[in-house]
């Protein structure tokens, strides 16, 4: 029996620090048949040249990673759609992994695959240790491995959200369905993080965070998702790998303290603007 093809849709943006090696894990998987995707906004960089030497199926789209991501899905020809962020590094048997749980169980509608972060410098320890907390925890997870029929049947992504739209994405396809998870890792390259632009990204996607979280669908998870005693409780009911390292833990910590004071003032200037 002829195993069904899967294909991998990859945003990128000038990418080509992280293209190179993300592109050669996905050629890597143990799973065949595979069909490689690679859509991208308008870059400056080298990433094309890069992005053709491992596939064919180059696009340009833009201007967000969801109408990249849905123009790739639309592309494609595989019974089952995996997108894949282009500074992200996939073990060898994510993929197969995926498609032997979807096609032992017919009721699961995603499949949920794990992160680990890795990256140069103290933040990007930290930014590795907080990663770690969120294994496991539903409403902190997006799945990633879809059913390109379910996919085309919610339309995908939705195209008018910048931050949160894989939350949205993975609770729409999970009212077709089960969400499922591997134990195969994802390795998300988070490069040399510095706490400035940690937080400047923090208080951009913040601004965009109201129009995923005035979504009906989403209110049952978002309150979870945005709840800072949560966030912290979650953090300190594993005080042993928290503290292993005293001083990442503690700059964890800091770190997401300042995310927290800086992403909530994103959020009431945009709600300030919009009114």
């Amino acid at each position: 029996m002829s195993q069904p093809l899967v294909s991998v849709i990859v945003p990128t943006k000038n990418s080509s620090r992280t293209l190179a090696d993300c592109l050669a894990s996905i050629k890597d998987q143990s799973y065949k048949p595979l069909e490689l995707i690679v859509v991208d906004n308008f870059s400056s960089d080298n990433t094309p040249e890069i992005a053709k030497k491992y596939t064919k199926q180059f696009y340009t789209q833009g201007p967000e990673r969801s109408p990249q991501r849905n123009f790739g899905v639309n592309q494609a020809s595989g019974k089952y759609v995996i997108i894949i962020d282009s500074d992200m590094n996939l073990s060898k048997d994510v993929i197969n992994e995926c498609v032997d749980l979807v096609e032992s169980n017919n009721s699961i509608s995603g499949v949920i695959i794990p992160e680990e972060s890795f990256g140069e410098g103290f933040w990007a320890q930290c930014k590795k240790l907080e990663r770690s907390f969120y294994v496991g925890v539903s409403y902190m997870e997006a799945a990633r491995f879809f059913k390109r029929k379910d996919y085309l049947k919610l339309k995908g992504y939705n195209e008018s959200l910048v931050s949160g739209e894989d939350w949205d994405l993975s609770q729409r396809i999970g009212s077709l369905g089960k969400i499922g998870s591997i134990k195969s890792y994802i390795y998300h390259d988070e490069g040399k993080i510095s706490l400035s632009s940690t937080i400047r990204k923090k208080f951009y996607y913040a601004k965009k965070f109201s129009q995923y979280k005035d979504l009906s669908s989403n209110q049952s998870s978002v309150s979870k998702q945005t709840s800072i005693i949560g966030r912290y409780r979650l953090f300190l009911l594993h005080p042993r790998k928290l503290f292993a390292n005293p001083i990442i833990g503690l700059g964890m910590l800091f770190m997401k303290t300042c995310e927290f004071g800086f992403g909530g003032a994103g959020y009431i200037v945009a709600r300030i603007q919009n009114k």
